[in-house]
């Protein structure tokens, strides 16, 4: 290794050209990876990394756009390598995102049994409960277009909802509100 004196003055032209520039090369590439810091500061560290290795930093300060050119052709040589090799799964990944994923059969499923279950409502609670959650209708335009008054269309539609949930098997818990669209209504649509 070399004297003290060169390895120090070594180490405080790193530190200028670190404060001076890692700033606006974090924001390039932060903007270039689409907002993934994590990376951003892995290509702005290796950057940094390869000035020091390559550069003569004592005789003065490394060109601005060389360094902006070295994180670009790291980020270029990242994405090519991604792309280049298959995705890395560990053995039970695939398994766990099978499981959660819905499919259409799923969603046929579920729309066949709420349909079921809406054919075993009266007509008067089918219609408000198709005016309200289906169409998004609030209670006083649903109350215009079915010819009744409001309060009935909110009276209705408490029974509805109720009469709905035990024909489909849900036990409602006492914080679901009644006005609130249930969830099981947006797993079947």
């Amino acid at each position: 290794m070399g004297s003290t004196g060169a390895v120090t003055a070594r180490e405080r032209a790193m530190r200028t050209l670190y404060d001076e520039q890692a700033g606006d090369l974090y924001k390039y590439v932060l903007r270039l990876l689409g907002g993934d810091q994590h990376r951003a500061e892995d290509v702005v560290q290796e950057t940094l990394l390869r000035c020091w290795r390559t550069q003569d930093l004592e005789s003065g300060e490394p060109q601005r756009p060389w360094l902006f050119r070295v994180a670009r052709n790291l980020v270029v040589d990242d994405y090519r390598l991604r792309m280049a090799r298959p995705q890395e799964v560990d053995g039970t990944a695939w398994l766990d995102e099978l499981l959660a994923k819905r499919d259409d059969v799923d969603r046929l499923l579920s729309s066949m049994i709420l349909g079921d279950a809406f054919k075993a409502l009266s007509p008067k609670h089918r219609e408000v409960l198709y005016e309200t959650y289906y169409t998004g209708r609030s209670t006083r335009e649903a109350a215009l277009v079915l010819g009744i008054p409001p309060g009935t269309v909110k009276s209705r539609l408490y029974h509805a909802v109720r009469a709905l949930r035990m024909a489909l098997g849900v036990v409602a818990t006492p914080d679901e509100e009644v006005g609130a669209k249930p969830a099981w209504w947006y797993t079947a649509a």
